[in-house]
């Protein structure tokens, strides 16, 4: 990046380049929602759980079976743990899983009569319930805003310049300061997109990418 632009850019506050870079991905990704398949606020809920170092691809083609056997907590709370943990297998830390989903299901049942609480209280109380599962409930269940934090977000909220932290809870409150609330859920989705479409991991694009002029991670990699 020209030393003229980089000055320009130090010189705008971090909530300005925020404002900017959320009307940017806003025309970039018009239409966003969470890819995870549900019927509702439960099946969202369990999906999430499942999306744990799992695809969201792999996530529904396990759904599309485990929600014909199970529609209802309690259906999980009766369910022998081995049936549930063949089920969801193919996402990877099944037994984990399977176990927080039957305990998260049973505190539904016991707790909220079979219902899924709607505020972040009462949502992380919930057994292998943390924010980041807690806000995608949030924001696509119950229409909430809420920063969900993934990888995706955490990464490029970093490159970004908008948090110096690596804990996804301090990064959801440091993007909660700079980001209107009204815009919460869609910027963590505009994230997510953005980071699997350009900013990815290892290879990011940044001659293609439309952040370019408001990104500072252009000045940290080495000259080639």
């Amino acid at each position: 990046m020209p030393r003229d632009a980089w000055d320009i850019l130090q010189m705008k506050s971090q909530k300005d380049r925020a404002g900017e870079i959320c009307k940017i991905l806003k025309r970039a990704y018009p239409e966003v929602k969470t890819q995870l398949h549900y019927r509702n606020p439960f099946e969202l809920l369990v999906a999430t759980i499942l999306s744990a170092q799992c695809t969201d691809r792999q996530v529904n083609l396990v759904t599309e079976t485990l929600f014909k056997k199970f529609q209802r907590p309690q259906d999980f709370v009766d369910a022998k743990i081995e049936t549930i943990e063949a089920l969801i297998r193919p996402t990877g830390y099944y037994r984990n899983k399977a176990r927080n989903i039957q305990r998260c299901a049973a505190a539904i049942v016991n707790n909220h009569a079979g219902v899924v609480p709607d505020t972040i209280e009462e949502l992380v109380k919930l057994p292998g319930v943390g924010r980041k599962t807690a806000n995608v409930v949030l924001s696509a269940a119950f229409n909430t805003p809420g920063i969900v934090v993934d990888t995706h977000v955490a990464r490029i909220s970093g490159r970004l310049g908008l948090t110096e932290n690596k804990d996804p809870v301090k990064i959801e409150f440091d993007l909660m300061k700079l980001i209107s609330q009204k815009d919460w859920s869609e910027f963590s989705l505009h994230l997510i997109y953005f980071g699997r479409d350009i900013c990815k991991a290892k290879k990011p694009a940044c001659p293609v990418c439309p952040l370019t002029k408001l990104c500072p991670y252009l000045k940290k990699i080495p000259p080639s």
